[in-house]
């Protein structure tokens, strides 16, 4: 069955052996069992195209040349290499290297030489030649009903466009995730491999399920947690961690003093997750002002506004809108290379929200906006199918969902499974359920059904102001039951379950407002 993808990246560079072929059941010296194209290299060994064996090494990042290409498919095709007529090139004679292999080539019309009547064998192949050779090769047709795609740097009248575009609608190759083909680029020995792996053997092939292409780039997170300052360069030594690619939320929480949070206080806004879509406002330098699209805020129409480093934003096509969604249910979740435990990439916070490309029992298969596709446990996860909305949660699953954090450590302006501020724990917990509410507790307040006190009922939110709750609100807390509220108190303390009638919280009680129907 044919692998489902959205718009994978490019699979990591191996290089093509020109000598004798293998037996089959060898592996390579470089290829280990993590390996991404491990089986599309030993299909190629078992079918004779290439040599393996523990001593012999396929050779990642090399560049493929016209030579090697040729015996590749020389050896694919099982093309008879003998009594060839002279391929009638300047620059390959009868005691040239490779010669029967270029003579055959030619005299099939799967390669032939340039305008000076040269072949250049040792020449590098470029991605252009590579799809052109294919699919004359093969005699690849443009499928019927199939949906045509125009990356923005072909030529649609270049020699290759037609080759390339027929690659494409089989399945073979999607180019770069920016909506390029590179075709001036030269084609590594892998590349190479692989593409003629998928087109002797359909099973390597990868579908796109859920592509659906924009014309606009926009900006989306490209780290882990990024923290939002209220102006650029203002962070210290100890914030590096934070400011960092790829930022280190974890240590950066661990290694902060009281004082060191203190500090934060005014100092930081918020925070946004890996793939949330930004929009920039501004820029100072290494820094961009942006504004978080997810969070609502009265400062900024776009979202909640704050500085960040320029790079922990990258551009990219919004290609998988079609896609269902897989949010992060666990505090912290790892996303990994592969189908395995073994090769972690990144560790992501509660409520990152990434497109779903393909489910099994175990694990899920995702696409990032910035470092293609990934896996994910499915038990840290919950699937959200393209076109659902989130069910309303029950008082039970709201309460849940808080205690969670029960003792995860205070960060200002956090809305992290690493450190919650107080807002931003409610913030998050309504957003785990599909409930979008504003991220400041001071708007909070001003938001969803006015509740009194007597009447409270489980997952209200309390509210807390200066002078006795008559000024400013400078705290939120949700209510639990019996009294009782859990809350994101201070730099000093963690995620807490205390009596809504402990002192400072009685006196300075200014209201409570219900945002679950």
């Amino acid at each position: 069955m044919i692998k489902k993808i959205l718009f994978p990246f490019l699979i990591a560079a191996l290089i093509f052996s020109l000598a004798s072929p293998a037996s089959a059941g060898k592996i390579f010296s470089d290829v280990g069992d993590q390996y991404a194209a491990k089986a599309e290299l030993e299909f190629l060994a078992e079918q004779g195209i290439v040599t393996s064996g523990p001593s012999v090494a396929y050779g990642i990042n090399q560049s493929i040349t016209r030579l090697e290409a040729s015996a590749m498919l020389v050896r694919a095709l099982k093309l008879d290499t003998t009594n060839r007529p002279d391929p009638q090139v300047a620059d390959v004679k009868k005691r040239s290297a490779g010669y029967d292999i270029i003579a055959t080539v030619v005299d099939e019309n799967i390669m032939v030489g340039n305008l000076k009547k040269e072949f250049n064998p040792n020449a590098m192949l470029t991605r252009a030649e590579m799809a052109a050779i294919l699919v004359r090769s093969f005699d690849l047709q443009q499928p019927p009903k199939t949906n045509t795609f125009q990356f923005t740097d072909v030529n649609v009248k270049s020699f290759a466009a037609p080759s390339i575009s027929i690659l494409f609608a089989n399945n073979i190759t999607f180019g770069y995730p920016d909506h390029t083909f590179k075709p001036a680029m030269t084609l590594t020995r892998a590349h190479f491999g692989i593409f003629l792996a998928r087109i002797l053997n359909p099973e390597f092939q990868e579908a796109l399920t859920c592509f659906n292409p924009v014309s606009k780039k926009t900006s989306h997170v490209a780290v882990a947690v990024t923290t939002l300052w209220k102006t650029p360069n203002a962070a210290r030594v100890i914030d590096r961690p934070a400011i960092a690619v790829p930022a280190d939320i974890r240590k950066w929480t661990k290694t902060m003093t009281i004082p060191q949070k203190q500090w934060l206080v005014g100092k930081t806004e918020t925070q946004a997750l890996y793939g949330q879509e930004v929009a920039v406002l501004k820029t100072s330098g290494n820094w961009v002002q942006v504004a978080v699209k997810d969070q609502y805020s009265p400062k900024n129409k776009a979202g909640y506004p704050g500085w960040i480093p320029a790079s922990h934003i990258k551009e990219s096509f919004a290609d998988y809108g079609q896609c269902a969604t897989a949010m992060v249910k666990a505090p912290i979740a790892n996303l990994y290379h592969d189908e395995t435990a073994s090769r972690p990439f990144m560790e992501i916070s509660f409520n990152t929200i990434l497109p779903v490309l393909e489910e099994n029992r175990d694990w899920i298969k995702v696409q990032t906006s910035t470092d293609g596709a990934k896996y994910v446990r499915k038990q840290d996860v919950n699937v959200l199918q393209k076109g659902s909305k989130i069910p309303l949660p029950t008082t039970q699953e709201i309460l849940s969902t808080a205690k969670k954090f029960n003792g995860l450590p205070y960060l200002w302006a956090g809305t992290s499974g690493f450190g919650l501020d107080c807002s931003g724990f409610t913030y998050s917990v309504y957003r785990q359920h599909g409930i979008d509410i504003p991220r400041d507790a001071s708007v909070q307040a001003t938001h969803g059904a006015l509740v009194k006190k007597s009447e409270l009922q489980p997952g209200d939110l309390l509210f807390f102001a200066y002078n006795k709750g008559k000024g400013n609100v400078h705290h939120v807390g949700m209510y639990i039951g019996n009294g009782k509220m859990i809350h994101s108190p201070n730099p000093k303390k963690t995620v807490e379950i205390l009596s809504i009638d402990a002192e400072p919280y009685r006196s300075e009680f200014s209201g409570a407002r219900r945002y679950l129907k």
